[in-house]
């Protein structure tokens, strides 16, 4: 089994772990509970790594909705969860929309706005168009998760109010700039910050621009 990068992260119940595999793709796991976050074959050994109570996917991007994978993580009961965007692609699929709150496995997950005001793909085409994909608040006990999906720092991000960690994307020209994410973490002030599905951007520019705001933890993790 190959060993990937984790964290722990402390709540007022049992511990969340973190195992980061590359790009948007994630495994949390919440005592018994194993989410896994647009899982993606090219980033994990998925033969060798738990199945999925809860699957979340943010949008239908080849390189976050990979239908083969997700049935390889389904087991009975698995809840498979995400934009709407991906629902005709995989089956036995919960969609939620922007704003939708769900329980799930006894964890509320509420779906939140992740769209480019600024990085089209052509004039007046955005790489992510308003409405269609999702980010994930999830909480676990006292401890609030916000994993943003494919966004720029758009003005329901820094409307947030209580994320304890935040995954944010750094990669360009499809998400955000490190200006961006330090614009987003300033507002929003998560303590601990992972950029992640950076690609080939300077991950020490993020950390500079936060160098002064010690509330924010800046971790560096393998996301590329």
């Amino acid at each position: 089994m190959l060993m990937y990068t984790t964290d722990i992260i402390d709540t007022s119940g049992e511990d969340l772990k973190i195992a980061f595999f590359g790009h948007g793709t994630l495994m949390l796991t919440f005592g018994s509970t194993v989410i896994h976050v647009d899982p993606v074959s090219e980033m994990a050994d998925y033969a060798n790594l738990p199945k999925a109570d809860i699957i979340l996917v943010t949008h239908e991007h080849f390189d976050h909705c990979e239908p083969q994978t997700i049935e390889m993580l389904r087991k009975d009961g698995t809840a498979v969860v995400g934009a709407e965007s991906c629902a005709e692609k995989i089956s036995n699929y919960t969609a939620m929309k922007n704003g939708d709150v769900k329980t799930i496995e006894g964890l509320p997950i509420e779906a939140v706005p992740a769209y480019n005001m600024v990085h089209l793909r052509a004039p007046g085409t955005p790489f992510h168009p308003r409405g269609v994909g999702n980010g994930y608040v999830i909480t676990f006990n006292d401890k609030k998760v916000y994993i943003a999906g494919d966004t720029e720092n758009i003005p329901e991000m820094k409307e947030l109010t209580g994320i304890d960690v935040a995954f944010l994307p750094m990669n360009l020209p499809y998400t955000m700039t490190p200006e961006m994410v330090a614009d987003a973490a300033t507002a929003f002030r998560p303590k601990v910050l992972y950029p992640y599905h950076f690609g080939d951007t300077d991950t020490s520019k993020l950390t500079d621009l936060l160098k002064d705001h010690t509330d924010i933890e800046v971790r560096i993790r393998d996301m590329q």
